[in-house]
């Protein structure tokens, strides 16, 4: 994709190795911190050095460092014949970690992809949606940018931390269908109790709008691109509810969307059915009862995530980044939305609001 000034944002301008040094500093770190938050550093980093901020990473680092946590003692290793009884265990992440460092040094990154995308898309929104979008950033990575061997290591992280938190949704009822993306999202029930964490509030998931049901890859894609929009849209109005959690419901399905490329063309369907559950769980467990009006930015998609870099929160930066893959002018204010709802990293910056 391109920003809306058409300039090409592929990764490709990166030759310093500060990605390959940030990846190799991350690795020794496990995933998640305190047993249940996610560690978002390789998601961050690939953010800003894939949109032209490779200068801040290690500073950004730096701050970040107090939050990772060594990787966690391992227990026995999974094999192609014992994975199932691993699926969805967090006290394997180092395993599985360490599983598909081995497959994809063994095997091209793409087939090990394609084998393990359907068996982890049912788990989707387990570790609150993170897994997978570590891993549509990394996959973004190796589809723009040489391969290298800690841009493998990080897919093979990534496919470990999804395997390890994997969480199927609970049974669902389908509701009326929805005309749109937008439709869908407004039409989907809140759950009945927002309180707890993401894991409290997936249990009570009971039933979504019917939305984006193909069979057609084509039409998957594009309706995985309208469902991304719409989510990164309603952010503007509706990311007041949780600042922090509502932008996976853009980010996640945004993940899926990078990785098609890289995926068998019959999975595409599949594909899109579980970005738009997970898109949906997020919503309901955390929409606002009102709406609040946003406000317009004459900003370039440049100047935007320029301004998420300076903020430094790590949602920020990976919400901003999504936003400028579709680089409309609701989607750039969407993006300084969340600057304004989050706290920054790095407070001594001017914001657009007039808070210092």
């Amino acid at each position: 994709m391109t920003d809306t000034d058409g300039r090409d944002t592929d990764g490709g301008t990166d030759t310093s190795g500060t990605l390959d040094e940030a990846l190799q500093r991350l690795h020794t770190h496990g995933p998640e911190r305190l047993g249940r938050l996610t560690n978002h550093a390789p998601m961050a980093v690939e953010a800003l050095v894939h949109r032209g901020q490779a200068r801040t990473v290690h500073r950004w680092l730096d701050r970040y460092r107090h939050k990772l946590e060594d990787m966690p003692a391992p227990h026995s290793p999974v094999t192609a014949t014992t994975w199932r009884e691993a699926l969805g265990d967090t006290a394997r992440i180092t395993d599985w970690a360490r599983f598909f460092e081995r497959e994809t040094q063994e095997r091209p990154w793409r087939d090990v992809l394609a084998e393990w995308w359907p068996r982890l898309l049912p788990g989707i929104a387990g570790g609150s949606t993170h897994p997978v979008i570590r891993t549509g950033h990394a996959v973004r990575t190796l589809l723009t940018t040489e391969e290298t061997a800690p841009r493998r290591a990080e897919l093979a992280h990534a496919l470990g931390y999804w395997a390890a938190r994997s969480q199927p949704l609970p049974e669902l009822t389908a509701l009326a269908p929805a005309p749109s993306a937008a439709a869908a999202l407004d039409a989907v029930p809140p759950v009945p109790r927002q309180d707890g964490g993401m894991r409290d509030r997936l249990p009570q998931l009971t039933a979504f709008p019917s939305w984006g049901a193909t069979a057609d890859p084509d039409t998957a894609r594009t309706q995985l691109t309208e469902l991304v929009t719409a989510a990164t849209h309603r952010y503007a109005t509706h990311g007041h509810g949780e600042p922090i959690m509502l932008v996976h419901a853009a980010t996640a399905p945004n993940a899926v969307l990078r990785a098609l490329p890289a995926l068998p063309r019959e999975l595409w369907p599949a594909s899109l059915a579980a970005a738009w559950a997970a898109s949906a769980a997020v919503t309901a467990a955390y929409t606002p009862r009102e709406v609040r009006s946003h406000r317009a930015t004459t900003l370039t998609a440049e100047e935007v995530f320029e301004l998420a870099a300076a903020h430094g929160d790590d949602h920020t930066i990976k919400f901003a980044d999504t936003a400028l893959d579709i680089g409309d002018p609701k989607a750039l204010a969407a993006a300084l939305r969340a600057t304004e709802l989050n706290p920054p990293v790095f407070p001594s910056k001017a914001w657009p609001n007039g808070t210092v």
